[in-house]
């Protein structure tokens, strides 16, 4: 990215005061960005592009001043700190200048091949790849469609605090989708990976495996029952749960939310907050996992926090606002889409550590339920964790044992009766798909994971008669 220089930051943070702002922040991002998309055997996609600029933020009092701008020469920036500190409370004057402390950053990935490095062609060739082993896995596939992307974000952060740091974030992503047809209807299956890590993503994996498996789904889904209607105690598979705990409880711990009375965890600190077995954990510092990084869009370097500590609450995850208010220290959860935008509380690789169980023994112990594989999209009140979420891959339980495959099904629930009705946790942690989180129209990458573990009872929204 463009070198800001030292002293233009110091006098650039400087200027962002003189309104009478009580802190100030330069965040600069350079990102470039590869992506590929293939559908029904043709190339619909190939596109680059390289966005880069700043935003200037100013705090005074209660108030926030933000202003962006894609010219990061001096003038482009002191415009924009003129802008932010014009919008943030006015008051004080004359000059200031800022002494800035360079930090070093310890990144959790480290990356082999930069994916810049690699020709389109060969990307291209990983969707021909796929395409061809899904069509080849079953003679009931009907549609497939693939996507490769990559994207280096290199940010800058520097503050009235004196902090100066920044981070080099490269992540890589493929997925799969796959349409089989039969005598019920058409079905889908899907796969993806994603890591922050560069091109060596694809030594990991076979994009050949991926499009079977996910040819797999679709196919035995065709042979699916629809899924049955009622509560039932409910099995989630390892890994393939994850985003219920992101959605339906992660969320009410973020402290924006919390402050703006929308979580049912106000105020509730120290108390008792889910099953005992539940140890609920927010981690940037999972090395490769999608939600990891060096440091939050403030500068905090990425911390492991646990927020539920044996069913109980311990504390929130915090962002710089949030963390000034409130005498807080922040934990590395200050995040935002890109340069254009504020920063706030935001979640990175949420997962509930390890059981002790056998998950067989798990499975043996219901009598009748069902088994969910792999959960899809759905949706959820963040204030009160009521959720909706689709079952794209789950199977009936009867006497102890995984039966027939289910179709046309959902889990609905609440997050926070979920954490306290989960009674049987596995030793066999896993972390999920890669996910993009959406809050206040900004997206995030995110990472999500679960055991194998037994929920007492939650509604199944089927279709049986």
């Amino acid at each position: 990215m463009a070198v800001i220089e030292e002293d233009v930051l110091s006098r650039v943070l400087g200027a962002a005061l003189q309104g009478g702002g009580e802190f100030a922040e330069v965040f600069a991002e350079d990102k470039r960005s590869t992506s590929a998309v293939l559908d029904d055997g043709r190339i619909e996609e190939l596109a680059s592009g390289r966005d880069r600029g700043a935003g200037v933020r100013v705090i005074s009092g209660e108030t926030t001043g933000y202003a962006h701008t894609s010219d990061l020469s001096e003038a482009g920036l002191r415009a924009a700190a003129e802008a932010a500190g014009a919008a943030a409370r006015r008051g004080g004057g004359g000059s200031n200048v800022v002494a800035l402390d360079r930090q070093a950053v310890r990144h959790p990935s480290t990356v082999a091949i930069q994916p810049e490095d690699v020709a389109k062609a060969t990307k291209v060739e990983l969707l021909r790849r796929a395409d061809e082993a899904a069509r080849g896995a079953d003679g009931a596939v009907r549609q497939v469609s693939a996507r490769y992307g990559d994207s280096r974000r290199r940010i800058l952060v520097a503050n009235s605090e004196g902090l100066l740091t920044g981070d080099d974030q490269v992540r890589t992503l493929f997925s799969v989708g796959v349409v089989a047809a039969g005598d019920t209807g058409m079905q889908t299956g899907r796969q993806s990976v994603g890591h922050t890590v560069g091109f060596e993503l694809f030594d990991r994996y076979e994009v050949e495996d991926m499009a079977r498996k996910a040819a797999s789904r679709a196919v035995t889904k065709l042979g699916a029952r629809p899924a049955p209607s009622g509560e039932m105690p409910v099995v989630i598979g390892a890994g393939g749960g994850g985003v219920l705990f992101h959605e339906a409880c992660g969320h009410g711990l973020e402290a924006d939310l919390v402050a703006k009375g929308a979580s049912v965890y106000r105020d509730r600190v120290g108390q008792q907050v889910a099953s005992p077995l539940v140890t609920l954990i927010d981690d940037g510092t999972v090395a490769d996992e999608w939600g990891c990084f060096g440091i939050d869009d403030e500068g905090s370097p990425a911390q492991r926090n646990v927020l539920i500590q044996d069913g109980v609450l311990t504390d929130y995850m915090w962002d710089v606002t949030r963390g000034r208010k409130e005498g807080r220290p922040r934990s590395g959860n200050g995040r935002r889409q890109s340069y254009q935008h504020l920063p706030m509380v935001r979640m990175t690789n949420t997962f509930l550590a390890n059981g002790t169980e056998d998950p067989a023994d798990i499975i043996a112990g219901t009598d009748h339920g069902v088994y969910v594989a792999q959960l899809g999209g759905g949706s959820v009140n963040t204030a009160t964790g009521d959720f909706v979420f689709g079952m794209w891959e789950a199977y009936l339980i009867e006497d102890g044992v995984v039966t027939e495959p289910l179709r046309e099904g959902n889990l609905i629930g609440n997050g926070p009766q979920v954490l306290t009705d989960i009674e049987a946790l596995g030793d066999d942690f896993a972390m999920g798909s890669p996910g993009t989180c959406g809050k206040d129209g900004q997206g995030v990458p995110v990472g999500d994971g679960v055991p194998t573990l037994r929920v007492r009872s939650l509604t199944i929204g089927g279709t049986a008669a």
